[in-house]
């Protein structure tokens, strides 16, 4: 019987006292929280942001996990100094970490320990404090806010402003949201912003929230603009003809400086709730999730007859690029109610011309390129094999463009009917990678993710510039994605792993990029049986 998942936590993080790793300034720390339930090994389930040189800091990225109160579900929060633009993590300072259980973390509702060492000695006077809540509503709060008049806190130019919202709790108040900073700017616009309702005000419209405007300083020494209180109540009256507006106080400038007003005036044009439907909503509302394969036949593979090829068959019927397949295929087909997946190759000269195609179905079919399931996927495969000559360039823009077409017709309907996960397995470097960017920049905009894993031992730096965990993807115009869609593993890690551990690593992403993308363009489950015909409909 499948567990039963309880209810959903989410987990906030902060930190006091970090060892200091970088020379002339301090740390800038990031956590990742890893996971393991039964005798599994650990996973990945999410990271913060990076705080810029900050030993004692507070991550505004809260993790929210399912909690199942009859799994014990252990816990690994690790605490990492970031100097690189790298996803990978073993090349960065490591500043300690806790291994928990979320029952421990949920029954203490707020949880302090040391850090310590990979070899279990104290990191230092280091501590990790978790504060678990139990969502309950999922409600969000839209906000866009702008300022004016901030004081100037900078010699040369201006400050550089940014805004903290805190919830006010039993034991003092918490981050519950932090704006990007403007640079150079004392007439600040934010860019529009999102904060549930629960992390804000637990969905108490009277419940105190604090602001706090700051001026931003690369060293961590950020100078306090401003503050002020207000609520719900109070934000909800904001509109675009009539901003609420709050004084931000500096007390100790108010203190010193006798015809003090204010140190700026911070305007809310907008503070909508809204309903956001959940992953689950969408699913049990009919949306489909639509799965293609895209299979990398390059030269670089090796020649698939050679038992050192990634291509090669071994006796048992597998390789690497099978194993990815059933993998991630076996979690996603029953989220597809036919069940028939495109399967295409790329970067392989194909019959009766020998022409080299970066798109080609393989069954050989482009007027029907469905396999009948993931062991349908898989049987076409072996039969193509034999019949291809493995090739170049490793080409991702053109069937990156393929399937973000379908992901276009599906945008014309009215709900969140149809999703698209174009899953590529490739063994190298992408030789169109300013076309790929852009395609995935276009894609950004659709209902579609893509999951790329790579296979073999080569330098996979490229995809993990595709893999905008650490930053925009812009495309070579410098055009923005609007979301990260991209999810980049490399094989070699799951080699020893459970079959599942590649599947949860590589899908962790779709839920939230899904939710993302149809709360954002306001579409609602096609089955909705919500009062509300749009995500948008203020409550």
């Amino acid at each position: 019987m499948a567990a039963q998942c309880v209810t959903k936590v989410e987990l906030s993080v902060s930190c006091e006292n970090l060892l200091d790793k970088d020379i002339g300034s301090k740390s800038d720390p990031l956590c990742v929280l890893l996971m393991s339930s039964s005798d599994s090994q650990f996973y990945e389930v999410a990271r913060t942001e990076k705080v810029q040189n900050c030993l004692c800091p507070k991550f505004a990225k809260k993790f929210v996990i399912d909690y199942y109160f009859e799994i014990v579900q252990k816990l690994q929060f690790g605490i990492y100094d970031i100097d690189n633009k790298t996803v990978d993590l073993s090349d960065d300072d490591f500043l300690g970490q806790l291994e928990c259980t979320l029952g421990q973390v949920v029954s203490s509702k707020k949880l302090t320990r040391p850090l310590v060492l990979k070899n279990k000695s104290p990191a230092g006077k280091g501590t990790i404090t978790i504060i678990a809540e139990e969502i309950k509503d999922n409600r969000v709060v839209n906000f866009e806010v702008e300022a004016r008049k901030l004081d100037n806190k900078d010699f040369f130019g201006k400050s550089d402003p940014y805004l903290e919202f805190y919830k006010q709790t039993q034991t003092g108040w918490q981050l519950a949201h932090r704006t990007e900073v403007v640079k150079n700017n004392l007439n600040p616009t934010w860019r529009p912003f999102r904060i549930p309702l629960q992390s804000l005000c637990g969905g108490d419209m009277d419940k105190a929230i604090k602001v706090e405007c700051y001026d931003y300083d690369n060293d961590g020494s950020h100078d306090l603009i401003g503050i002020f209180e207000t609520t719900m109540t109070r934000l909800k009256e904001a509109s675009r003809t009539s901003p609420a507006e709050f004084e931000c106080i500096n007390s100790k400038k108010q203190q010193k400086k006798k015809g003090y007003k204010n140190s700026g005036v911070v305007s809310v044009k907008l503070c909508q709730v809204v309903k956001e439907y959940t992953f689950l909503d969408y699913i049990m509302g009919g949306c489909q999730i639509n799965f293609t394969v895209a299979i990398d036949f390059t030269g670089s593979n090796g020649d698939p007859k050679s038992p050192k090829s990634l291509h090669y068959i071994s006796p048992k019927g597998v390789n690497e690029y099978l194993s990815a397949i059933w993998s991630v295929g076996n979690v996603i087909q029953d989220y597809d109610s036919d069940r028939m997946f495109p399967a295409f190759g790329f970067g392989a000269q194909i019959p009766p011309t020998w022409q080299v195609s970066h798109e080609f179905p393989l069954n050989f079919n482009p007027a029907n390129p469905f396999c009948a399931g993931i062991e349908g996927v898989v049987e076409a495969y072996r039969i193509c094999l034999p019949q291809v000559k493995l090739y170049g360039p490793t080409n991702f823009s053109p069937i990156i463009n393929h399937v973000a077409c379908f992901a276009k017709q599906a945008l014309q309907q009215t709900t969140a009917s149809q999703y698209y996960v174009l899953l590529i397995i490739t063994d190298g470097v992408i030789t169109d990678m300013d076309e790929t960017r852009s395609a995935i920049v276009n894609a950004s905009r659709l209902p579609m993710s893509v999951i790329i894993v790579g296979v073999g031992n080569a330098d996979f730096s490229a995809m993990e510039f595709l893999d905008g965990d650490d930053g925009c993807l812009r495309s070579q115009t410098g055009e923005a994605a609007m979301r990260d869609i991209v999810q980049f593993v490399p094989f070699r890690q799951f080699q020893n792993a459970p079959r599942e551990a590649l599947a949860k690593s590589v899908l962790a992403e779709v839920p939230g990029q899904l939710v993302d993308f149809f709360n954002t363009m306001k579409l609602s489950p096609p089955n909705s049986n919500s009062p509300t015909t749009n995500p948008s409909g203020t409550i």
